[in-house]
């Protein structure tokens, strides 16, 4: 392991379920770690974009709100 690596327990079912997906990737993935690595950054970077819309979502309402006030 790399020093920019660290352990991460998961069940053994689920680490199971994962080499399966593994083995079935025509070596796309090239252990388990790989995969799950993948997964949780897809996971992850979907999640920021949500939030950076709702982010730009909620400042394009206080923008309408304030216009309808008289501040725009």
């Amino acid at each position: 392991m790399s020093k920019d690596q660290v352990t991460v327990n998961v069940s053994k079912d689920l680490y199971e379920l994962v080499k399966c997906r593994v083995n079935e990737s025509g070596g796309e993935f090239k252990s388990v770690e790989d995969y799950i690595d993948f997964v949780l950054r897809e996971v992850v970077k979907e999640e920021n974009e949500n939030i950076e819309q709702k982010n730009c979502d909620d400042e394009e309402q206080i923008k309408k709100r304030l216009k309808n006030l008289g501040y725009f």
